[in-house]
């Protein structure tokens, strides 16, 4: 027998096969909910990580971690600011854009879109939209061509391919009023990013061609690349103290609020949701405990007579409910951290194919797996074991030898 008492006798009782076969199964069955729930938990928000961070980078893709821009007007001095920038902290790069609601057309389809102005050159150190180019190449954006490139939506929508001329058409300022501007572009590209918002609504033209269009002397804005697109918010504010006040700053997570403000919310209320499954393990817990108490009262009386104290007793019970807990938890993490790692591995070791590619953008399941969330997750089961221990280790502790053994 080893110290301290209570726990030796909570684990012989754990351990024990004397159990009547109802509260045998009934604790197997705590142990496995507390396992699975705990497993499927880990799975269901590394899958959601993975998802968001795909979003993420599919949203970052043709954006950028942060812009200045001068509320619509041109910064006819960008090169001098992009000059300025260089040296910050982590800045990998920074590209001029100029951004223009337009209305395309091709007889007899129309489409409304965004026409972004860009350098095709310094475009790919804040972009990787060059990756994503389905037909064309980004460098075929040369200055005075009027040459564009379209979404694959877009494209779709307007029933144009490679080569076809499409018309732009973009409000302008005149004496008389508002008088709309058409100009004629050539197709000279295709891309697909895998987002809605920008394959059926973004074109992209050479940054000469778009000030043409707008009839400014020079771009809207300045986007910002990082090496670490989570520190970015607070990197790119270093990075603009670097020159002249006038500019405004905007980062991606303000960008894109509305999305990442949606898979927080998912995710948290999916993490509820799931964590009933352990709660549910937790209330067979708690039977099982009741069962063992009402089971056990002669041994608690012997115990007590022994000189065991109501502490003493009440240690025992919770030792054994929080080791049915522990054990859980554990099998659950291990399984659950085996599964999230592995998830491609197992959609093709089992030829599954969850996600269609003729129907999905994203043809495999993303699992990014946090060490954060197998903490909470493990920690908020073992509190939620433990917790349900209390009451019937409580009554066990309440019970009266003489009354316990007065028919025995």
């Amino acid at each position: 027998m080893f110290q301290p008492v209570p726990v030796f006798v909570g684990l012989r009782y754990s351990l024990a096969r004397e159990h009547t076969f109802f509260v045998s199964f009934i604790t197997w069955v705590s142990l496995l909910g507390v396992a699975l729930g705990v497993a499927i938990l880990i799975v269901v928000l590394s899958v959601m990580n993975g998802l968001g961070s795909e979003l993420r980078d599919r949203l970052l893709s043709v954006s950028s971690h942060a812009s200045l821009n001068a509320g619509g007007a041109a910064i006819p001095d960008w090169r001098l600011r992009i000059q300025q920038l260089n040296g910050a902290p982590e800045l990998v790069g920074a590209a001029p854009y100029l951004d223009s609601d337009a209305m395309l057309s091709r007889q007899p389809a129309m489409s409304g879109a965004v026409v972004r102005g860009i350098d095709p050159e310094m475009e790919t150190q804040v972009s990787t939209i060059a990756d994503s180019m389905r037909e064309g190449k980004l460098s075929d954006l040369e200055p005075g061509q009027n040459r564009i490139i379209l979404g694959r939506m877009l494209a779709y929508q307007l029933e144009v391919g490679v080569g076809d001329t499409i018309t732009v058409m973009t409000p302008g300022n005149q004496e008389g009023g508002i008088v709309p501007i058409l100009r004629e572009f050539r197709v000279s590209g295709i891309f697909e990013v895998g987002l809605q918002e920008h394959d059926s609504a973004l074109a992209l033209v050479n940054l000469q061609d778009a000030e043409a269009l707008r009839g400014l002397a020079g771009p809207t804005g300045i986007r910002l690349k990082f090496d670490d697109v989570l520190k970015a918010p607070v990197l790119a504010r270093g990075a603009v103290s670097r020159i002249a006040p006038g500019l405004r700053l905007r980062d991606w997570t303000e960008d894109n609020e509305a999305y990442f403000r949606a898979i927080r919310i998912e995710k948290t209320m999916m993490a509820l949701i799931l964590m009933l499954i352990v709660a549910v393990a937790v209330f067979n817990i708690a039977a099982t405990l009741v069962m063992v108490v009402s089971d056990k009262r002669t041994d608690i009386a012997i115990l007590r007579t022994l000189g065991m104290s109501p502490r003493g007793v009440l240690a025992v019970f919770m030792t054994q409910g929080v080791l049915i807990g522990w054990i859980g938890t554990a099998i659950g993490v291990v399984l659950g951290l085996c599964v999230a790692l592995n998830v491609p591995f197992l959609e093709q070791a089992l030829d599954l194919h969850i996600m269609d590619p003729d129907v999905y953008y994203i043809s495999a399941i993303p699992s990014e797996t946090h060490s954060v969330d197998v903490i909470i997750i493990a920690l908020s089961a073992l509190v939620l074991t433990f917790v349900a221990t209390i009451y019937p280790a409580l009554q066990a502790a309440k019970t009266q030898p003489a009354e316990a053994l007065r028919y025995e």
